[in-house]
């Protein structure tokens, strides 16, 4: 349904379907989605990690996070300890309220996607 389609002729406020590209020679980190009005909520980027570079640490509150891995090699960390290592092709699950960390242990740039679910 268009804006024009509605009867009472006020803009339609739900995300339409989009269609982003991660761009895998990206030199630098990057916004997919970044919330409403994009989305419902979700949030996601394209992050490129330097050898030895980190995101830092952060929480996402009472949002869920997935990380999934396109190239080279890190860690996703918690500050309880927990670390998993993060190859090509692994997804990580981060739970809500779990502050976190993701460093590139790797030789080459550590690429990967995150997504941050909306409450």
């Amino acid at each position: 349904m268009s804006p024009d389609d509605r009867l009472d002729g006020a803009a339609d406020p739900r995300p339409v379907p989009v269609l982003r590209r991660v761009d895998p020679a990206a030199a630098e980190s990057c916004r997919l989605l970044g919330g409403p009005p994009d989305t419902a909520g979700m949030k996601s980027g394209a992050v490129v990690l330097r050898p030895g570079e980190s995101v830092g640490w952060h929480v996402t509150r009472k949002r869920e996070e997935v990380v999934v891995v396109l190239s080279g090699r890190g860690e996703f960390r918690t500050r309880d300890g927990t670390v998993l290592e993060l190859a090509p092709h692994a997804v990580a699950y981060c739970p809500p309220e779990t502050e976190h960390d993701v460093v590139n242990t790797g030789t080459e740039p550590l690429r990967y996607v995150y997504v941050v679910a909306g409450v």
